[in-house]
Protein backbone atom coordinates (compact mmCIF):
# COMPACT_ATOMS: atom_id res chain seq x y z
CA UNK A 1 0.00 0.00 0.00
CA UNK A 2 1.41 3.64 -0.73
CA UNK A 3 0.28 6.03 1.05
CA UNK A 4 0.68 10.12 0.68
CA UNK A 5 0.12 13.59 2.80
CA UNK A 6 0.38 16.22 0.75
CA UNK A 7 -0.74 19.90 0.79
CA UNK A 8 0.88 20.65 4.37
CA UNK A 9 1.67 23.79 5.24
CA UNK A 10 4.65 22.16 7.27
CA UNK A 11 6.29 19.82 8.93
CA UNK A 12 8.15 19.37 12.26
CA UNK A 13 10.41 16.61 13.58
CA UNK A 14 13.61 15.48 14.93
CA UNK A 15 16.11 13.67 13.49
CA UNK A 16 18.10 10.82 14.13
CA UNK A 17 18.16 7.63 15.81
CA UNK A 18 19.24 8.35 19.13
CA UNK A 19 17.87 10.75 21.81
CA UNK A 20 19.15 13.94 21.58
CA UNK A 21 20.49 15.91 25.14
CA UNK A 22 21.66 19.26 26.04
CA UNK A 23 21.39 22.00 23.59
CA UNK A 24 20.08 19.36 20.91
CA UNK A 25 17.10 18.65 22.60
CA UNK A 26 15.25 21.08 21.08
CA UNK A 27 17.25 20.29 17.13
CA UNK A 28 14.28 20.29 14.96
CA UNK A 29 14.16 20.76 10.95
CA UNK A 30 11.25 22.57 9.61
CA UNK A 31 9.80 21.59 5.84
CA UNK A 32 7.45 24.05 4.70
CA UNK A 33 5.00 22.75 1.68
CA UNK A 34 6.38 19.39 2.70
CA UNK A 35 4.98 15.78 1.02
CA UNK A 36 5.42 12.34 2.84
CA UNK A 37 5.02 9.06 1.13
CA UNK A 38 4.90 5.86 2.16
CA UNK A 39 5.28 2.09 1.61
CA UNK A 40 3.65 -0.56 3.78
CA UNK A 41 3.84 1.55 6.24
CA UNK A 42 7.03 2.98 5.75
CA UNK A 43 8.39 6.45 4.46
CA UNK A 44 10.72 6.48 1.11
CA UNK A 45 10.20 10.15 0.87
CA UNK A 46 9.72 13.31 3.01
CA UNK A 47 10.47 16.20 1.87
CA UNK A 48 9.51 19.55 -0.44
CA UNK A 49 6.09 18.46 -1.88
CA UNK A 50 7.70 19.84 -5.90
CA UNK A 51 10.29 17.31 -5.22
CA UNK A 52 7.88 14.38 -4.76
CA UNK A 53 7.20 13.09 -8.51
CA UNK A 54 10.82 12.88 -8.48
CA UNK A 55 10.27 10.04 -6.31
CA UNK A 56 7.17 8.61 -6.25
CA UNK A 57 5.08 7.57 -8.79
CA UNK A 58 1.89 9.52 -7.46
CA UNK A 59 -0.31 8.15 -9.75
CA UNK A 60 -0.11 4.43 -7.86
CA UNK A 61 -1.16 6.07 -4.36
CA UNK A 62 -3.27 3.93 -2.66
CA UNK A 63 -4.06 6.62 0.07
CA UNK A 64 -4.13 10.26 -0.15
CA UNK A 65 -4.40 12.27 2.60
CA UNK A 66 -4.73 15.57 2.52
CA UNK A 67 -3.15 18.11 5.19
CA UNK A 68 -4.49 21.58 3.85
CA UNK A 69 -3.31 23.91 6.57
CA UNK A 70 -1.97 21.85 8.79
CA UNK A 71 1.63 21.41 10.32
CA UNK A 72 2.81 17.57 10.21
CA UNK A 73 4.51 16.21 13.44
CA UNK A 74 5.98 12.83 14.39
CA UNK A 75 3.09 10.70 15.82
CA UNK A 76 3.82 10.64 19.82
CA UNK A 77 5.41 7.80 21.82
CA UNK A 78 3.89 7.57 25.39
CA UNK A 79 6.31 5.22 26.92
CA UNK A 80 5.09 4.88 30.63
CA UNK A 81 1.65 3.90 31.52
CA UNK A 82 -0.52 1.73 33.41
CA UNK A 83 -3.27 1.41 30.71
CA UNK A 84 -4.42 -1.72 31.94
CA UNK A 85 -6.64 -2.16 34.78
CA UNK A 86 -10.32 -2.79 36.03
CA UNK A 87 -11.90 -0.98 39.17
CA UNK A 88 -12.80 3.25 39.40
CA UNK A 89 -10.36 5.14 41.73
CA UNK A 90 -11.99 8.59 40.71
CA UNK A 91 -13.43 9.14 44.17
CA UNK A 92 -9.81 9.46 45.14
CA UNK A 93 -9.62 12.90 43.04
CA UNK A 94 -12.21 14.45 45.11
CA UNK A 95 -10.59 13.55 48.05
CA UNK A 96 -7.32 14.67 46.91
CA UNK A 97 -9.05 18.17 46.02
CA UNK A 98 -10.98 17.59 49.18
CA UNK A 99 -7.26 18.33 51.30
CA UNK A 100 -6.28 14.61 51.22
CA UNK A 101 -2.60 13.26 50.49
CA UNK A 102 -1.36 10.29 48.21
CA UNK A 103 -0.02 8.53 51.61
CA UNK A 104 -3.49 9.29 53.73
CA UNK A 105 -5.42 7.43 50.50
CA UNK A 106 -3.05 4.75 50.43
CA UNK A 107 -3.24 4.04 53.98
CA UNK A 108 -6.91 3.85 53.89
CA UNK A 109 -7.16 1.03 51.55
CA UNK A 110 -7.19 3.45 48.61
CA UNK A 111 -3.89 4.07 45.67
CA UNK A 112 -2.33 0.97 44.16
CA UNK A 113 -4.41 -1.87 46.69
CA UNK A 114 -7.76 -0.74 45.58
CA UNK A 115 -6.96 -1.28 41.69
CA UNK A 116 -5.26 -5.00 42.59
CA UNK A 117 -8.16 -6.00 44.38
CA UNK A 118 -10.56 -4.92 41.32
CA UNK A 119 -7.90 -6.33 38.31
CA UNK A 120 -7.39 -9.25 40.89
CA UNK A 121 -11.47 -10.46 40.00
CA UNK A 122 -11.35 -9.27 36.85
CA UNK A 123 -10.48 -11.66 33.69
CA UNK A 124 -8.49 -11.58 30.78
CA UNK A 125 -11.28 -10.32 28.67
CA UNK A 126 -12.28 -7.68 31.19
CA UNK A 127 -9.25 -6.42 30.94
CA UNK A 128 -9.21 -5.95 27.69
CA UNK A 129 -12.59 -4.67 26.90
CA UNK A 130 -12.20 -1.99 29.64
CA UNK A 131 -8.89 -0.96 28.63
CA UNK A 132 -9.98 -0.78 24.93
CA UNK A 133 -11.56 2.71 25.70
CA UNK A 134 -8.17 3.81 27.02
CA UNK A 135 -6.59 3.46 23.82
CA UNK A 136 -8.50 4.45 21.77
CA UNK A 137 -8.50 7.72 22.99
CA UNK A 138 -4.54 7.77 23.40
CA UNK A 139 -5.10 7.55 19.82
CA UNK A 140 -7.05 10.27 19.19
CA UNK A 141 -4.34 12.52 21.45
CA UNK A 142 -2.26 11.59 18.65
CA UNK A 143 -0.40 8.70 20.25
CA UNK A 144 0.80 6.04 17.95
CA UNK A 145 2.98 3.75 20.00
CA UNK A 146 3.28 3.15 24.16
CA UNK A 147 4.11 1.35 27.14
CA UNK A 148 2.01 -0.30 28.55
CA UNK A 149 3.03 -2.10 32.66
CA UNK A 150 1.26 -4.53 34.48
CA UNK A 151 1.91 -4.39 38.15
CA UNK A 152 -2.09 -4.44 39.53
CA UNK A 153 -2.04 -8.12 40.18
CA UNK A 154 0.68 -8.51 42.27
CA UNK A 155 0.51 -12.26 42.58
CA UNK A 156 1.66 -14.30 39.76
CA UNK A 157 -1.44 -15.44 38.19
CA UNK A 158 -2.81 -12.11 37.89
CA UNK A 159 0.44 -10.53 36.83
CA UNK A 160 0.46 -13.01 34.05
CA UNK A 161 -3.06 -12.12 32.64
CA UNK A 162 -2.56 -8.39 32.59
CA UNK A 163 0.41 -9.11 30.60
CA UNK A 164 -1.96 -11.25 28.18
CA UNK A 165 -4.16 -8.70 28.36
CA UNK A 166 -1.84 -6.26 26.82
CA UNK A 167 -0.55 -8.60 24.20
CA UNK A 168 -4.26 -9.18 23.05
CA UNK A 169 -4.47 -5.68 23.17
CA UNK A 170 -1.69 -5.39 20.32
CA UNK A 171 -3.70 -7.39 18.07
CA UNK A 172 -7.07 -5.31 18.59
CA UNK A 173 -5.91 -1.77 17.56
CA UNK A 174 -3.65 0.24 15.87
CA UNK A 175 -1.20 1.60 18.65
CA UNK A 176 1.85 -0.39 18.88
CA UNK A 177 2.51 -1.64 22.28
CA UNK A 178 5.75 -2.34 24.24
CA UNK A 179 4.94 -4.50 27.44
CA UNK A 180 6.33 -4.15 31.13
CA UNK A 181 6.29 -6.28 34.00
CA UNK A 182 6.05 -4.68 37.38
CA UNK A 183 5.03 -7.16 40.04
CA UNK A 184 7.20 -4.69 42.00
CA UNK A 185 4.76 -2.06 41.96
CA UNK A 186 4.03 -2.74 45.54
CA UNK A 187 3.74 -4.99 48.40
CA UNK A 188 0.35 -6.80 48.16
CA UNK A 189 -1.03 -6.37 51.03
CA UNK A 190 -1.59 -9.86 52.45
CA UNK A 191 2.61 -10.32 51.76
CA UNK A 192 3.08 -6.98 53.92
CA UNK A 193 4.40 -9.41 56.95
CA UNK A 194 6.60 -11.08 54.87
CA UNK A 195 8.16 -8.37 52.23
CA UNK A 196 11.32 -10.61 51.48
CA UNK A 197 9.20 -13.42 50.84
CA UNK A 198 6.97 -11.47 48.53
CA UNK A 199 10.46 -10.41 46.69
CA UNK A 200 11.65 -13.84 47.10
CA UNK A 201 7.88 -14.67 45.02
CA UNK A 202 8.83 -11.98 41.73
CA UNK A 203 12.64 -12.90 41.37
CA UNK A 204 12.03 -16.59 41.52
CA UNK A 205 8.50 -17.17 40.33
CA UNK A 206 6.88 -14.31 38.63
CA UNK A 207 10.26 -13.03 36.33
CA UNK A 208 10.77 -16.57 35.10
CA UNK A 209 7.17 -17.27 34.26
CA UNK A 210 7.14 -14.21 32.39
CA UNK A 211 9.91 -14.78 30.43
CA UNK A 212 8.88 -18.26 29.59
CA UNK A 213 5.81 -17.25 28.03
CA UNK A 214 7.78 -14.03 26.14
CA UNK A 215 4.68 -11.53 27.56
CA UNK A 216 7.07 -8.63 28.67
CA UNK A 217 10.53 -6.81 27.00
CA UNK A 218 11.09 -4.55 29.99
CA UNK A 219 10.99 -4.87 33.93
CA UNK A 220 10.29 -2.13 36.39
CA UNK A 221 10.13 -1.66 39.77
CA UNK A 222 8.90 1.42 42.57
CA UNK A 223 12.20 2.24 44.43
CA UNK A 224 10.32 4.84 46.69
CA UNK A 225 10.56 4.68 50.48
CA UNK A 226 7.86 2.51 52.05
CA UNK A 227 7.94 0.49 48.78
CA UNK A 228 10.92 -0.94 47.42
CA UNK A 229 14.32 -0.21 48.80
CA UNK A 230 17.40 0.90 46.78
CA UNK A 231 18.88 -2.87 47.01
CA UNK A 232 15.78 -4.35 46.27
CA UNK A 233 15.30 -2.70 43.55
CA UNK A 234 18.33 -3.41 42.14
CA UNK A 235 18.07 -7.58 42.92
CA UNK A 236 14.73 -7.48 41.09
CA UNK A 237 15.73 -5.55 38.21
CA UNK A 238 18.83 -7.85 37.76
CA UNK A 239 16.63 -10.74 38.13
CA UNK A 240 14.81 -9.96 34.57
CA UNK A 241 18.19 -8.76 33.02
CA UNK A 242 19.14 -11.96 33.78
CA UNK A 243 16.25 -13.29 32.06
CA UNK A 244 16.18 -11.28 28.52
CA UNK A 245 14.49 -8.28 29.90
CA UNK A 246 15.19 -4.61 29.58
CA UNK A 247 15.36 -2.46 32.59
CA UNK A 248 13.76 0.63 33.27
CA UNK A 249 12.59 2.20 37.02
CA UNK A 250 10.37 4.40 38.89
CA UNK A 251 12.52 6.64 40.50
CA UNK A 252 12.71 9.60 42.82
CA UNK A 253 9.02 10.61 42.85
CA UNK A 254 7.84 11.25 46.23
CA UNK A 255 11.10 11.90 47.56
CA UNK A 256 15.19 11.28 46.67
CA UNK A 257 14.91 7.64 46.94
CA UNK A 258 17.77 6.96 45.36
CA UNK A 259 16.52 5.27 42.23
CA UNK A 260 17.94 7.15 40.20
CA UNK A 261 21.37 5.84 41.51
CA UNK A 262 19.80 2.53 40.60
CA UNK A 263 19.30 3.22 37.62
CA UNK A 264 22.66 3.84 36.79
CA UNK A 265 24.09 0.33 38.43
CA UNK A 266 21.66 -1.65 36.23
CA UNK A 267 21.76 0.24 33.25
CA UNK A 268 18.63 1.09 32.96
CA UNK A 269 17.16 2.44 29.71
CA UNK A 270 14.88 4.70 31.65
CA UNK A 271 14.58 6.43 35.16
CA UNK A 272 10.52 7.85 35.61
CA UNK A 273 8.89 10.82 37.28
CA UNK A 274 12.35 11.91 39.36
CA UNK A 275 10.10 14.60 41.07
CA UNK A 276 12.83 14.86 43.40
CA UNK A 277 16.16 14.10 41.90
CA UNK A 278 19.15 15.50 43.52
CA UNK A 279 21.88 16.44 41.66
CA UNK A 280 23.64 13.01 42.61
CA UNK A 281 21.20 11.38 40.86
CA UNK A 282 21.43 13.83 37.70
CA UNK A 283 25.02 13.32 37.56
CA UNK A 284 24.40 9.31 37.51
CA UNK A 285 21.70 9.63 34.76
CA UNK A 286 24.39 11.05 33.01
CA UNK A 287 26.87 9.06 33.44
CA UNK A 288 24.89 5.90 32.93
CA UNK A 289 23.09 7.05 29.50
CA UNK A 290 19.66 6.90 30.96
CA UNK A 291 16.97 8.97 29.72
CA UNK A 292 14.68 10.65 32.37
CA UNK A 293 11.62 9.99 31.38
CA UNK A 294 8.82 12.88 33.13
CA UNK A 295 5.54 13.04 33.97
CA UNK A 296 4.43 16.08 34.85
CA UNK A 297 0.58 15.05 34.55
CA UNK A 298 0.94 12.89 37.31
CA UNK A 299 2.46 15.54 39.28
CA UNK A 300 -0.02 17.67 38.43
CA UNK A 301 -3.15 15.79 39.45
CA UNK A 302 -1.38 14.11 42.63
CA UNK A 303 -1.19 17.46 44.21
CA UNK A 304 2.51 17.20 44.32
CA UNK A 305 3.13 20.97 44.23
CA UNK A 306 6.33 20.43 41.98
CA UNK A 307 7.60 19.07 38.71
CA UNK A 308 10.84 17.22 37.71
CA UNK A 309 13.13 19.63 37.31
CA UNK A 310 13.60 19.50 33.20
CA UNK A 311 16.06 22.38 33.24
CA UNK A 312 18.49 20.86 35.09
CA UNK A 313 18.51 17.60 33.41
CA UNK A 314 18.51 19.12 30.08
CA UNK A 315 21.36 21.25 31.52
CA UNK A 316 23.29 18.20 32.80
CA UNK A 317 23.11 16.66 29.50
CA UNK A 318 20.70 13.72 30.41
CA UNK A 319 17.99 13.27 27.23
CA UNK A 320 14.15 13.97 28.28
CA UNK A 321 11.75 11.91 27.81
CA UNK A 322 8.09 12.84 28.16
CA UNK A 323 4.65 10.48 28.90
CA UNK A 324 1.38 10.46 30.56
CA UNK A 325 1.46 8.01 33.61
CA UNK A 326 -2.10 7.13 32.13
CA UNK A 327 -3.21 5.42 35.78
CA UNK A 328 -6.73 4.65 37.36
CA UNK A 329 -5.39 7.16 40.24
CA UNK A 330 -2.96 9.74 39.36
CA UNK A 331 -2.45 9.88 35.56
CA UNK A 332 -5.95 10.83 34.86
CA UNK A 333 -5.37 12.20 30.94
CA UNK A 334 -3.94 9.95 28.01
CA UNK A 335 -2.80 13.39 26.45
CA UNK A 336 0.68 13.33 25.31
CA UNK A 337 -0.34 17.15 24.27
CA UNK A 338 -1.17 17.57 27.66
CA UNK A 339 2.02 16.59 28.87
CA UNK A 340 3.96 18.69 26.59
CA UNK A 341 1.70 21.81 27.78
CA UNK A 342 2.84 21.16 31.59
CA UNK A 343 6.46 20.51 30.10
CA UNK A 344 6.28 23.73 28.38
CA UNK A 345 4.55 26.15 31.18
CA UNK A 346 5.34 24.03 34.49
CA UNK A 347 8.72 22.72 33.99
CA UNK A 348 10.45 25.55 31.36
CA UNK A 349 10.59 23.49 28.48
CA UNK A 350 10.50 24.64 24.80
CA UNK A 351 8.02 23.69 22.12
CA UNK A 352 10.55 22.33 20.62
CA UNK A 353 12.24 20.46 23.56
CA UNK A 354 9.02 19.40 24.44
CA UNK A 355 8.08 17.66 20.95
CA UNK A 356 11.38 15.88 20.89
CA UNK A 357 10.69 14.83 24.47
CA UNK A 358 7.49 13.34 23.06
CA UNK A 359 8.68 11.62 20.16
CA UNK A 360 12.36 10.78 19.16
CA UNK A 361 13.83 10.60 23.14
CA UNK A 362 10.56 8.88 24.60
CA UNK A 363 10.97 6.60 21.34
CA UNK A 364 14.57 5.63 22.30
CA UNK A 365 13.18 5.01 26.42
CA UNK A 366 11.23 1.95 24.40
CA UNK A 367 14.73 1.32 22.33
CA UNK A 368 12.63 2.36 19.20
CA UNK A 369 14.45 5.05 17.75
CA UNK A 370 15.25 3.38 14.89
CA UNK A 371 12.31 2.82 13.79
CA UNK A 372 9.73 5.71 15.37
CA UNK A 373 10.11 9.10 16.47
CA UNK A 374 10.91 11.14 13.54
CA UNK A 375 9.62 11.27 10.17
CA UNK A 376 12.41 10.11 8.01
CA UNK A 377 13.07 7.87 5.28
CA UNK A 378 12.86 4.26 6.98
CA UNK A 379 10.83 5.08 9.67
CA UNK A 380 7.06 3.87 10.41
CA UNK A 381 4.89 6.90 8.86
CA UNK A 382 3.55 7.43 12.09
CA UNK A 383 2.51 11.24 11.94
CA UNK A 384 -0.18 13.52 13.48
CA UNK A 385 -1.72 16.26 11.33
CA UNK A 386 -2.22 19.70 13.81
CA UNK A 387 -4.60 22.25 12.36
CA UNK A 388 -2.03 25.28 12.37
CA UNK A 389 1.66 24.70 13.68
CA UNK A 390 3.24 23.13 16.73
CA UNK A 391 1.94 25.68 19.25
CA UNK A 392 -1.43 24.69 18.93
CA UNK A 393 -0.46 21.19 20.36
CA UNK A 394 -0.23 23.33 23.55
CA UNK A 395 -3.84 24.94 23.49
CA UNK A 396 -5.41 22.41 26.03
CA UNK A 397 -9.22 22.02 25.36
CA UNK A 398 -9.45 22.85 21.43
CA UNK A 399 -9.12 20.24 18.97
CA UNK A 400 -5.78 21.10 17.42
CA UNK A 401 -5.33 17.11 16.02
CA UNK A 402 -6.87 17.19 13.00
CA UNK A 403 -4.95 13.50 11.91
CA UNK A 404 -3.59 10.70 13.37
CA UNK A 405 -1.45 8.26 10.90
CA UNK A 406 -0.42 4.99 12.05
CA UNK A 407 1.88 2.94 9.84
CA UNK A 408 0.67 4.79 6.92
CA UNK A 409 -3.25 4.95 7.74
CA UNK A 410 -5.56 7.21 9.23
CA UNK A 411 -6.20 5.74 12.43
CA UNK A 412 -8.12 9.12 13.89
CA UNK A 413 -10.74 10.09 12.94
CA UNK A 414 -11.42 6.39 13.16
CA UNK A 415 -12.48 4.75 9.30
CA UNK A 416 -14.01 1.92 10.88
Amino acid sequence: MTTLILNATHLITPRGRTALAGDHQRDVVRIDRPAIAARDGRIVFVGPQEELRAHVDMSQADVIIDADGCAVLPGFVDPHTHAVFAGDRRDELQRRLAGATYAEIAAAGGGIVSTVRATREATEDELVAQSLPRLRAMARCGTTTCEIKSGYGLEVEAELRMLRAIRHLGQRQPIDIAATFMGAHEIPVERRADRAGYIAAVVDEMVPRVARESLAEWIDVFCEAGVFTPDESAAILGAGLAHGMRARIHADELGASGGSLVARQVGARSADHLVHVDPDGIAALRAGGVIATLLPIAAFYLKLGRFAPARDLIAAGVPVALATDLNPGGGFSPSMPFAMTLACFGMAMTAEEALVAATLNAACALDRGDSIGSLETGKLCDAVLVRGTLVDVLRVGVEAIATVVKRGRVVHPSTS
